[in-house]
This record gives structure tokens, sequence and C-alpha cells, in this order.
């Protein structure tokens, strides 16, 4: 365990979800999602903090933001009542924050989209480029869209890869979302071109796919993903596990989740579940931060990859 919030803060009392890093001269920062106490009606808010560790010993924790890095948005927008971070990446004398905005609804529990915020202070604060979603509903994408994973590559192009809803299950005691890793690409990391196709086939009934991490190992792109059975699903026989696939070319998709390399743990925090996977090359280590039980209730953690 990397990080606990452990009530820090009446905005994060609890879950520190969807950990994603910025690399900074003498520290790691991890962007995560937390959210406060639930509200007597049981709905509850998500916002977006960070924690600076050691980049010498990321074990070691040197600051946590003390308030949120940006703003719920404001009455009806797409965000209102989440802001969960996807990618932060720099972009010349800036920092680009892609991100999951929350809403609620009355025939489902939420709707999702995502949106886009700039810092120019080093990352410690963002404003969003407009009110609205940079990724919404499309055609052929109706329902979710979420969990941003973005790379910019040699030459200028930029790559996405996040969940799009797929269908809407109605159980008769809970209506639960249906999700796959879909793929965008840009020329600016504004304007996005998508097909609405799916990158990685199913494993198991009704499966949910999110927080697609790529990074490069041994000449080849490789993906950690999460992956869940899409009806009851908070246990864990049927919660999230880790998946793996590789690429030459970041379109076609090989799908090998054995060598994901990581499985729950035999007791403790990551004894149920392993979750939203995020790698980041460290000064030449290779580290996975992720979450745990409960969707990262308490917080995050780490693994290295062995040479």
């Amino acid at each position: 365990m990397l990080f606990r919030p452990e009530g820090r803060f009446p905005w994060m009392h609890e879950y520190a979800q969807v950990p994603t890093t910025l690399l900074l001269d003498d520290r790691l920062r991890v962007y995560f999602s937390c959210r406060p106490k639930r509200a007597a009606d049981g709905s509850c808010l998500s916002h977006t903090g960070f924690v600076d560790l050691d980049r010498g010993d990321p074990r070691q924790i040197l600051a946590v933001s003390p308030r949120p890095v940006i703003e719920l948005g404001e009455l009806g927008s797409f965000d209102q009542f989440g802001v969960m971070a996807g990618s932060v990446l720099p972009v010349g004398d800036e920092i680009w924050l892609y991100y999951c905005g929350w809403t609620r609804s009355v025939a489902v529990p939420y709707n999702w989209a995502i949106g886009l915020a700039v810092s120019r202070d080093g990352g410690r604060h963002f404003a969003r480029i407009g009110k609205g979603p940079i990724i919404g509903p499309s055609a052929s994408e109706p329902y979710l869209q979420a969990c941003p994973i973005v790379r910019r590559l040699e030459g200028g192009r930029w790559h996405m890869w996040y969940l799009s809803g797929t269908a809407w299950l109605d159980t008769g005691r809970s209506r639960e979302s249906i999700y796959v890793v879909m793929h965008a690409t840009s020329r600016d990391g504004i304007d996005w071109e998508r097909d609405g196709k799916p990158v990685l086939p199913a494993r198991v009934d009704f499966e949910c796919q999110t927080s697609a991490s790529v990074f490069e190992h041994q000449g080849r792109h490789h993906m950690l993903f999460s992956y869940r059975h899409g009806l009851d699903f908070r246990n864990a026989t049927r919660g999230y596990r880790i998946g793996h696939a590789c690429s030459d070319d970041l379109r076609v998709w090989q799908r090998t989740d054995d060598e994901a390399g990581i499985e729950p743990a035999i007791s403790g925090w990551d004894s149920e579940m392993v979750c939203y996977p995020h790698v980041v090359d460290l000064d030449g280590r290779t580290l996975l931060i992720y979450c745990g039980n409960e969707f990262g209730r308490e917080g995050f953690g780490w693994a290295e990859l062995l040479p």
C-alpha cells in the first residue's frame, strides 16, 4: 500500500481510485479520485486530488493536496457530481488533465462523459477548457464514456483508450452499466476521431473493461486493464481483475490475461480485487500502481516489474 485517504480532509474521506501519475523533478505525483462521506440519501460526490511521493523512494509521502485540484461543475453540467482523473500530460508549459465527469440520472444511476482541463501552475490547480465534454454520447456510442487514458506519441499523433457503455441491464434490484475499452485518435488532443468498436474481446459474461494503461516493453506495446463480470460483481469471485494484451500497431490487440503478472493477494487490502492499473517508468523501474478491494476504497498500492 502506498497511500490511504484515511479521512485526511472532509472531501477526501475515503477512496483513492484510478491513480495516474505526473513525473516531476524530485517527486512522483499521483492524482486520484476520492469521496467525502455519503449524503443521508446514500448519494456521493467524487473529487480529484494528488499525493506527492519521493522519486527515489515512492513509499515516502512528501505532500498531499489540501483541496481538490478542480472544482465540481456547475448546475446541470456533465461533471456536477464528480471529477475523476484519467490522464495527466505535460503539453508545452501546461499540464493537461483528461477526466471523467459524473452526473446523476433518473432512469439509471449516473451518466459519464470525458472532459479536459488545463493547469498553468505545475498541476496544482486546473481550469476547464469549456463547460461541456470533449467526448460524449454519439450515434454508435450511446451511453457512457469515461476513464480516458491518453498518450502523445512522436510525430504529434495522440491516442486515447477509454471505456464506452454498450448497454444498461435491469436486474430488478439495480441497473448496471456494461462497458468496454475503445480507441480514439487526435491531431491536437481536443478533437477526437473514434469508430465505436471494442478494442478487446470479452472473456466473461457481460464483461466490463476499463483503465487501459498502455506502455512499451521489449519492443512491443503492452496494455494492462481492468475487467470484471457485469452482474453480481461486488464480491471476491466476480470482481475486478487485471488483464493483459499486446500489440505491434496500437490498433490490433492480442489478449493474454495470463501474462498480466498480478492476482489478488491471499489477504489484506487487495485480496478480493485488483483494478485500475497504471504503469509508470520511474528512472528505469517499471512500476504498477493499482487499487484493491471495494474499487479502491482503502487507497492504492504498487507492484514492480521484475527484470
